[in-house]
């Protein structure tokens, strides 16, 4: 595919930079950068190296811009740039550039013109890990979903992803599950919906310790049986863990999410030990008041912290230990080069030090942290039930989908029952999905119902709803898209929506370089809105001839990057509404 318009000016621009009297200020591999224009009245991108230049050369910045666009040659890829404002140099795509770049698109139906990186990673990615005999929770839906979109784009451009689900199969809280597995569980219950009862049993012996404090012995007793390889309770933890994963696969199916590996904290017993033992031994970690703890005095941030502690002073490991053991093997037995870790916020200190850590090891491996904020109630505290409880992920699910349902029903009845199933179920978890992805991910944002239902907005409903339209004008004229070898622009409609098709290829690497996927929502939405102004004033099947060939190409194309786009946010579309 030929390379983005921006790629295609950035070269012409620098050879009129060079040419120009700034030329001794550009550094060695520098290359202006030029991006959509903010005002398409004023053309279809632009450039501010002038004024960036010119405050560096202490010039008048629209001299110099003048002095590069009367040395840009465009090689009929552009007409003359324009000057405006403080000195933007604006850049207009010539008609019969972008008419080729369209039929370009037609023909790249797999790739849409989005070309694979030159230098594909391996690519460990950690996301979701919810905790064993524990339903997924309001505060997975972040992680999850994130870390699915990333993994689906890095593979789109070429990137190899193994995707490692680290389940908390291992803790504390199996003292209390394995009492209460003994003495308070309801097998029938068990049978028909395990994470629930697990999460009934732990609640209740929870609350056995508060009434009878002399209880948590008891509790802390039978973890150590476990940890001590107890044959009834290792049977009983494996029990819990098999059900558990059934239960958290119903709703990663329903996410349409999948994971390569579920590799949690139990698989790594038997390396935490040797890891201590090494560390030690290399003065990376040191005892301290009984503790084995990795001190960071000479890392400017870290110095003043708490230390990483790895081993309690009762031989007991934490998550510290543990996720050192992790990054070694993903080292090692995936032959990783990058690890990316998609979790909460509050976990900054704790991945600061574990990357730290890893560095002092030797570890020279590329290490992401990709942090995400909170979701919150509309009365900006965290997201609850009524009673306060934390609201389960797959309340979430059925709720969006039982709503998506009423809308769905209210609007197409005479649908077949099982067709409007179908597409409440795409909607509902298209909107869970885009509510989230449609965020800046470090910031908390609202969860509300109706805004992410909404049929007109920045929504699921409204991304679909467009789709569809492309849809309809086939089914309207009785058969499917049979391409064309014309491409001809006449309408400004037309124009914009051409050229918001051939920035798909620019936006989708930009997703990775900061973690965004809300940059790819952002793009949907725009593409969206522009196709439904060019549907407003462009009538398709009333044109003719190379017009009407022009716009069915423009529905189809529009059609094939709405669907691809959604994919990559983990969406599935629905041919209608």
């Amino acid at each position: 595919m030929a390379a983005t318009f921006p790629a295609l000016i950035q070269p012409r621009l620098l050879a009129a930079l060079q040419a120009s009297s700034v030329a001794d200020l550009l550094p060695d591999g520098f290359m202006p950068s030029v991006d959509p224009a903010q005002n398409p009245q004023f053309g279809d991108y632009q450039t501010n190296a002038a004024m960036v230049l010119a405050k560096q050369a202490k010039k008048n910045p629209r001299e110099l811009a003048a002095e590069i666009v009367e040395k840009f040659e465009s090689d009929n890829l552009t007409e003359t740039p324009e000057i405006a404002g403080p000195g933007f140099i604006n850049f207009r795509l010539k008609k019969e550039v972008l008419e080729q770049r369209t039929l370009d698109l037609l023909a790249d139906s797999d790739r849409l013109g989005v070309d694979k990186v030159a230098d594909p990673k391996k690519i460990v990615i950690d996301f979701s890990a919810p905790n064993v005999a524990k339903p997924m929770h309001v505060g997975h839906i972040r992680g999850t979903i994130i870390g699915d979109s990333l993994s689906r784009v890095a593979d789109f451009l070429g990137h190899e992803i193994i995707s490692d689900n680290h389940i908390g199969d291992w803790g504390t809280q199996f003292g209390m599950i394995l009492y209460g597995w003994k003495n308070v569980l309801d097998e029938k219950a068990l049978e028909a919906d395990p994470v629930p009862e697990l999460l009934r049993v732990y609640k209740a012996i929870n609350q056995l310790c508060e009434d009878e404090p002399e209880l948590r012995e008891t509790c802390k007793a039978e973890l150590v049986k476990l940890q001590s390889g107890d044959e009834e309770n290792l049977k009983i933890w494996e029990k819990c863990v098999e059900v558990s994963k059934i239960g958290l696969q119903k709703i990663y199916d329903k996410l349409d999410i999948t994971f390569d590996h579920w590799l949690g904290e139990s698989f790594y017993n038997d390396k935490l030990q040797p890891l201590v033992d090494d560390l030690l031994e290399r003065k990376i970690a040191t005892e301290s008041d009984g503790a084995v703890c990795i001190f960071f005095p000479d890392h400017k941030k870290l110095a003043d912290q708490p230390p990483a502690i790895i081993q309690k002073g009762d031989g007991g490991f934490l998550y510290a230990t543990t996720d050192l053991a992790t990054i070694d093997y993903r080292i090692k037995e995936f032959g990783a080069d990058t690890l990316w870790y998609v979790v909460g916020i509050p976990q900054q200190l704790h991945f600061d030090q574990l990357f730290e850590a890893s560095r002092m090891i030797g570890n020279d491996v590329e290490l992401q942290f990709i942090p995400f904020g909170s979701i919150l109630g509309k009365d900006r505290k965290m997201f609850k039930t009524r009673d306060g409880d934390t609201v389960q992920l797959d309340d979430v699910l059925n709720e969006s989908v039982a709503r998506a349902y009423k809308i769905v029903d209210e609007k197409n009845p005479d649908f077949p029952e099982e067709e409007k199933q179908e597409i409440a179920r795409t909607i509902g978890i298209g909107a869970v999905k885009y509510s989230e992805l449609s965020q800046f991910r470090l910031t908390d944002y609202i969860f509300d119902w109706d805004n992410m239902l909404a049929l007109k907005g920045n929504t699921a409903p409204y991304l679909l709803n467009a789709y569809v339209r492309t849809r309809a004008i086939f089914r309207k004229m009785g058969s499917d898209f049979e391409g064309t070898d014309v491409i001809t622009l006449t309408e400004a409609a037309e124009t914009t929506l051409a050229l918001k098709l051939a920035q798909y290829a620019e936006i989708v690497p930009m997703i990775l370089s900061d973690f965004r996927p809300n940059t790819l929502a952002t793009y949907i939405y725009e593409l969206a809105t522009t196709y439904h102004k060019f549907w407003e004033a462009c009538p398709v099947l009333k044109a003719d001839g190379d017009v009407k060939a022009t716009r069915l190409a423009l529905c189809e194309l529009t059609g094939r990057v709405l669907k691809h786009a959604l994919s990559l946010l983990g969406i599935q579309t629905t041919e209608k509404m």
